[in-house]
């Protein structure tokens, strides 16, 4: 179906003059058969209140024929773009599904972590539906089909392109998938706070969303950007990161503005305006610049291009409202990431070391670390430049998009093993897969998902976890390691020993 778009020919068929015709020609029970099929088939793009940016009409407790019409005006898609078996590809014949995988990469061990909550109880239909109050759609997975239920836009693409990643997750692991049922939140800020629960109350709602803290409980999934954010011209990480590996060649790192470099929108949370402060002092060695998004529109995105953001030798990573998409493709820049301690943390950072991948700044005195980050540095090159290597490594080992599927396909298994009832698909939702989501897409949109699309099933199976008393040992080891990598750091900082 994709590719009968991709050549420009959406059909358009005239649903009701012919069930007119069957029912005139063929009688009242393959009518009513017909009529059964094709209303199961519309339900594919009957959750209208997906994906669409500019839409005005929220519809989530229409009746079917309401959503069928709504769908059929906004979408013009064809009743017969469906999915259907051909839908999900299936595994290769030399598919080598084995037990001899190899070991997934350290931060896999945060899933058991995150799952915690749940361990000893499980987790109920009631502890599900507690978390919708909350919730930006439901995500049901029955035989290896998705289904949505949604409740509430996101912003811009961010529900369309994480809904798009798990279709290609559900092609890239055909069939390995267990029945599950959960609730998504698609917005920046965790919500289910620590302090909120105990034993008296019982296990928090479980909810999935792109952050987490050390204070709440909310699951981290990996975000909409590795499969294309096209409000700000982004590509599929896959595409970006060699589009910044590229950039990054043009200007050895010795011949780089010796200084630190950061760019993204200032108003976005108090420390970026504190961090905005330290300009004011003389002789501070950072580069400060705002990035109006509004302006970038306007003018085609020709100065945010990622790519041409590679000139400096040291890159600034602070967070915004709550944490930023940006640290991966600051990390691929091949310059050491200076970090300003973070207060939250998605999927991998969690598995990031000090000083191996990136440079440690404190928040309280992010000026003063900078400037001594910088002037240790640009002191001890061969020593300061083994980060970006370590970074890379880690870009190219443990974050491609094979092991982003991995771990995706891990949280949601992991997560499906405590459900203490049968999923089943809700009256209100509709089945998805690639088809039916290019077919919400506007051109803008469905060049990124032609980049991130999957073509073929992966030939292994996703990697392995470890046992889970190595893994708690290894945790407590690498807790350890960072701990003392900081201490390490801030002594510097403090006697001043560059």
């Amino acid at each position: 179906m994709i590719e009968q778009k991709m050549k420009g020919g959406r059909m358009s068929a005239n649903f009701g003059c012919v069930l007119l015709v069957l029912a005139s020609l063929l009688g009242p029970a393959f009518f009513l058969k017909r009529w059964t099929d094709d209303v199961r088939k519309e339900q594919a793009l009957a959750a209208t209140n997906l994906f669409r940016s500019n839409q005005n009409e929220i519809i989530v407790n229409a009746t079917i024929w309401q959503r069928i019409s709504k769908a059929r005006e906004m979408l013009k898609c064809s009743s017969s773009t469906v999915c259907l078996p051909s839908s999900w590809i299936p595994l290769p014949k030399n598919s080598n599904y084995k037990d001899e995988t190899a070991s997934c990469p350290f931060y896999f061990e945060w899933i058991r972590r995150d799952m915690k909550p749940w361990s000893k109880t499980g987790i109920t239909v009631h502890m599900v539906e507690a978390a919708k109050p909350e919730a930006s759609f439901r995500l049901t997975v029955v035989n290896g089909r998705m289904y949505i239920e949604s409740y509430r836009k996101c912003y811009q693409t961010r529900d369309l392109f994480t809904i798009w990643g798990i279709a290609q997750l559900l092609k890239f692991y055909p069939g390995l998938l267990p029945d599950l049922d959960l609730m998504f939140n698609c917005d920046d800020n965790p919500l289910i706070h620590r302090a909120d629960y105990n034993d008296s109350t019982g296990p928090p709602p479980p909810l999935f969303r792109y952050s987490g803290s050390e204070d709440t409980f909310d699951i981290v999934f990996p975000d909409w950007s590795f499969w294309g954010w096209p409000e700000i011209q982004t590509p599929s990480w896959e595409t970006l990161v060699k589009e910044i590996e590229k950039g990054s060649q043009k200007i050895k790192w010795v011949d780089r503005d010796p200084t630190a470099y950061w760019k993204g929108n200032p108003f976005m949370g108090v420390e970026r305006m504190d961090l905005m402060n330290c300009t004011q002092r003389p002789d501070w060695n950072g580069r400060l610049y705002s990035q109006d998004w509004d302006k970038e529109t306007r003018e085609g995105f020709t100065q945010s291009k990622l790519s041409d953001q590679c000139q400096h030798r040291y890159k600034i990573y602070i967070e915004g409202n709550a944490w930023s998409v940006s640290l991966k493709n600051i990390m691929a820049c091949d310059s050491p990431t200076l970090l300003i301690t973070p207060q939250y943390f998605d999927f991998y950072s969690r598995g990031l070391v000090p000083r191996h991948h990136y440079w440690p700044i404190r928040v309280g005195k992010k000026c003063d670390s900078i400037q001594f980050a910088v002037d240790w540095g640009n002191k001890h090159p061969n020593e300061v430049m083994e980060i970006p290597k370590a970074a890379k490594k880690f870009i190219h080992n443990e974050l491609k998009m094979s092991i982003i599927y991995d771990y995706m396909f891990h949280i949601l298994n992991e997560y499906s093993k405590l459900l203490k009832y049968k999923p089943s698909v809700s009256e209100k939702a509709a089945e998805y897969c690639s088809e039916t989501i290019f077919c919400f897409a506007n051109e803008a949109e469905e060049e990124y998902m032609k980049d991130s699309a999957v073509i073929t099933a992966s030939p292994s199976a996703p990697c392995r976890l470890g046992d889970v008393e190595s893994g708690e040992k290894a945790m407590k080891e690498f807790l350890v390691k960072k701990t003392e990598a900081i201490d390490y750091v801030e002594h510097l900082e403090d006697t001043g020993s560059v």
